[in-house]
C-alpha cells in the first residue's frame, strides 16, 4: 500500500445526543466510537476537516488506517458514516478494530475499465450498464485492496459479467460468491436509439 492513511483523535468520556451536538457545533469536532477486537468500544472525537479531507480519497473507504488515540496507534477500517441528510458533512463515524491474523470484511468499489473500447459499445453500438459499484470482500488485512477491476473490453452486447467474472487479488474472497450469489455487476445492452431504428424498420 502506496499511501498512508492516518488521524489524530482525541478520547472522549463526555457522551449522549447533546455532547455530541457541542462537540460539533462549538468545537468542529466529529464524535466518533472504535470498536471490535479484545478490547471495549471507545469514544473518540475527530477534527471535522482532517476527516473530510481523508474521505477525499475513495481509497479512505478501502484502506486500513491508523487512529492515534492519546499516543495509542489503533489499525482500523470505517465501518460507518452517519451524514447530515441536506449537507452531506460527516455527524458521526464508528470504526472497527484490524486484528493481524484475522480476516477482515470491507466494501471495496469497483473500476470499470475498457468501457468506450469494448466490443460492445465499440464496434455493436451497445450500452454499458453497472448494476453495482462496490463488492464485499473478505481477506486478511494485509491483502485489501483499494479496488477491483472490471475489465469490460470483450463483452458484448447481451453479455452480463457477474461476480464470478472478476480477477482478484490473490487472498481476497468476495463475501456474496461465499453466499452462493453470483450477482450480476454489470452488462452491456443494445441502445434505446438502435433498438428504435429497428422498429422504425
Amino acid at each position: 500500500m502506496t499511501v498512508e492513511f492516518a488521524l489524530n483523535a482525541e478520547a472522549r468520556s463526555d457522551l449522549g445526543k447533546g455532547a455530541s451536538r457541542r462537540l460539533r457545533r462549538i468545537a468542529s469536532l466529529v464524535p466518533a466510537v472504535i470498536y471490535g477486537g479484545e478490547k471495549a468500544p471507545q469514544s473518540i472525537s475527530l477534527l471535522a476537516k482532517e476527516l473530510a479531507k481523508l474521505l477525499e480519497n475513495e481509497a479512505a473507504f478501502s484502506h486500513v488506517l491508523t487512529l492515534n488515540v492519546a499516543g495509542t496507534a489503533e489499525t482500523v477500517l470505517i465501518k460507518a458514516l452517519q451524514r447530515h441528510p441536506a449537507k452531506g458533512f460527516v455527524l458521526h463515524a464508528d470504526f472497527v478494530r484490524v486484528v493481524a491474523g484475522q480476516k477482515l470484511t470491507a466494501h471495496v468499489p469497483l473500476h470499470f475499465l475498457n468501457q468506450e473500447s469494448s466490443v460492445g459499445v465499440k464496434q455493436q453500438g451497445g450500452e454499458v450498464s453497472h448494476t453495482i459499484a462496490e463488492v464485499e470482500v473478505s481477506c486478511q488485512p494485509q491483502d485489501l485492496p483499494e479496488f477491483i477491476n472490471v475489465d469490460m473490453a470483450k463483452v458484448e452486447v447481451g453479455q452480463i459479467v457477474h461476480l464470478s467474472d472478476l480477477v482478484l487479488p490473490k487472498g481476497v474472497e468476495l463475501v456474496a460468491l461465499a453466499h452462493g450469489n453470483d450477482l450480476a455487476v454489470a452488462n452491456i445492452h443494445a441502445s434505446r436509439v438502435a433498438k428504435e431504428e429497428d422498429a422504425a424498420e
